[in-house]
């Protein structure tokens, strides 16, 4: 629905990137042991770049598009500030640092989504 699209806008999909991310994180984490594993992450603002495209997109042939790129996964290998002999570039400080500023910002965004949609209740029942 319009509605919804208006109201949530980009955080809608923000809040996609962000899981997306954090369930890299784990993977990284639960891969720490693996050997030859490369730690990966997800280049928030390049996906919300390409969400902010596809938000653009014309919907009618009289409507200007949005910016037309090639599109960008958004993943991206780490690079080790330390090099293990195993291959394995995963470092879980970082890892677990990463995650829990990553689960910070997941629920800062699911809370703004949250108020817009108490605010939307409060529209429909006319309060």
């Amino acid at each position: 629905m319009d509605v919804f699209k208006s109201a949530f806008g980009i955080h809608e999909r923000a809040l996609g990137v962000r899981s997306q991310r954090m369930e890299v994180l784990a993977r990284n984490i639960a891969n720490a042991d693996t050997p030859n594993y490369k730690a990966q992450d997800v280049d928030f603002k390049a996906m919300l770049k390409e969400a902010k495209t596809e938000y653009l997109t014309a919907t009618n042939e009289k409507h200007y598009a949005g910016l037309t790129e090639a599109p960008d996964n958004g993943m991206r290998f780490r690079t080790p500030f330390n090099s293990s002999f195993d291959g394995n570039t995963v470092e879980m400080n970082v890892e677990q640092a990463q995650y829990g500023k990553a689960a910070g910002e997941y629920q800062a965004t699911l809370q703004f989504l949250e108020n817009r949609i108490g605010g939307l209740r409060k529209a429909m029942r006319g309060e």
